[in-house]
């Protein structure tokens, strides 16, 4: 990993990669939401309110991953003094806190018809609610640094003691009676027809390649913004 480690070497590698994920991840949701709309049949117990699968399952996962992204940079900079972890982490935090609450609101639009509630304080929902707060502490520790690339030490064990919440999150339906059904995709195994589970694949895919996108836009970002910053550091010296 620290190959990337100069801003240089992986700003050659994020400016041609950006477009190309911004590019197929949007090709890949609007060809899986088309299929999951107009093309696989409904459901047979949720009928078409189930098709808000292709959007709220790719959302779940990847609030989830965007923590878990989050606690690897941070354990990176406080143990390998990466210096471009913690700038990963920050840039992390917004789409991951994006995608949290896109789970949320597409899972209460989902439960109104299923469970006849747009909320129940469940063991999943909650567990995911309390990823969304996190997300936004993250958010607020990060802004309180100020325009370092690299996230305090406090910032960096929050995200590591909030990774705690993740597997909390994956087991919730299992140590807890819960109206959220059980996980529809295993290793190995799909509790979803295949003739709805194909699309799923197409919206998932393109969902994580504009989430990388808009972490790597936000890198770098970051990254012209310290250099500006450095650059009128230094201009205020000569003066």
């Amino acid at each position: 990993m620290h190959r990337f480690a100069n801003p240089q070497r992986f700003l050659s590698i994020a400016r041609p990669l950006t477009p190309w994920l911004v590019g197929l991840g949007i090709l890949l949701v609007l060809a899986g939401g088309y299929a999951g709309l107009f093309i696989t049949p409904p459901d047979a117990r949720q009928g078409d309110s189930a098709r808000i699968l292709y959007v709220h399952v790719p959302a779940a996962w990847l609030g989830m991953a965007g923590w878990g992204s989050i606690s690897i940079a941070a354990l990176m900079q406080l143990v390998w003094r990466h210096p471009l972890a913690g700038l990963a982490a920050r840039a992390a935090a917004m789409p991951g806190a994006l995608f949290t609450a896109i789970c949320l609101a597409t899972g209460s639009i989902w439960g109104r018809p299923t469970w006849g509630t747009w909320w129940e304080w469940d063991g999943r929902l909650t567990s995911m609610l309390v990823l969304l707060f996190l997300y936004l502490g993250f958010i607020a520790f990060t802004n309180m640094d100020g325009d370092k690339g690299a996230i305090s030490r406090p910032a960096a064990i929050y995200a590591l003691v909030g990774a705690v919440n993740l597997p909390i999150i994956n087991r919730s339906v299992v140590w807890w009676n819960s109206l959220h059904q059980p996980s529809s995709i295993t290793i190995g195994k799909s509790a979803i027809a295949p003739e709805l589970l194909w699309p799923l694949g197409l919206t998932f895919l393109g969902f994580s390649m504009l989430f990388a996108a808009i972490v790597l836009m936000r890198m770098r970002r970051f990254l012209a913004d310290a250099r500006n910053n450095a650059r009128l550091r230094r201009m205020a010296t000569e003066f």
